[in-house]
């Protein structure tokens, strides 16, 4: 993936060095669950989860500080099940739990949305969340994304809780008119 830059943030690839970063902040029980998968038990899983998912599967970043160098989330695309057909990816996030609360996932997001409709043509983005998850929410309105509602029990977690899923997405023409907005009120 194209590295960005942001204010505070340089998403760039994975390679095999992030991994003590990736178990700092997946081992956190307070991390994974939000999202549905498990906390890392150990820097062995941690890799196995950045060379299958992160780097083969997915096309995602690592979120690294521009103040420490230390890489502190991950955000990228998948396929959005859910839409199959048409030019869609979904959006997911995780990050480490002392950067919360800092508008840094929403500075990431911002940054991942931009690419998706400007650089790989998307028409639409998606974003599907824990209902619970709250922190995730407010990103997700920050960021302008629609929500189009709750689907019920829609959900199986590593845990084999099944959950609900609050929806949302974003279309080309919202994510034009919101840029336009944003850049006639100098925002």
């Amino acid at each position: 993936m194209k590295t960005i830059e942001t204010e505070r943030l340089i998403l760039r690839d994975w390679n095999v060095d992030d991994v003590d970063d990736l178990y700092d902040y997946a081992k956190n029980p307070n991390v994974g669950p939000h999202g549905g998968w498990k906390p890392h038990e150990s820097k062995i899983e941690s890799m196995e989860v950045m060379q299958t998912l992160f780097i083969e599967k997915y096309d995602s970043w690592a979120i690294v500080s521009k103040e420490n160098g230390k890489v502190i989330g991950s955000i990228g695309y998948e396929t959005d099940t859910k839409r199959p057909d048409i030019n869609c990816k979904e959006l997911g996030y995780a990050l480490g739990e002392m950067y919360w609360g800092k508008g840094i996932m929403t500075e990431a997001a911002k940054a991942v949305i931009q690419f998706g409709f400007e650089e790989l043509a998307l028409d639409m983005v998606s974003i599907y969340r824990n209902p619970q998850n709250e922190r995730s929410g407010r990103v997700i309105e920050k960021c302008g994304f629609v929500y189009e509602g709750t689907l019920r029990k829609a959900s199986k977690v590593y845990d084999g809780t099944i959950r609900d899923v609050t929806c949302y997405s974003m279309t080309k023409e919202e994510y034009l008119e919101l840029r336009n907005r944003q850049n006639h009120d100098g925002r």
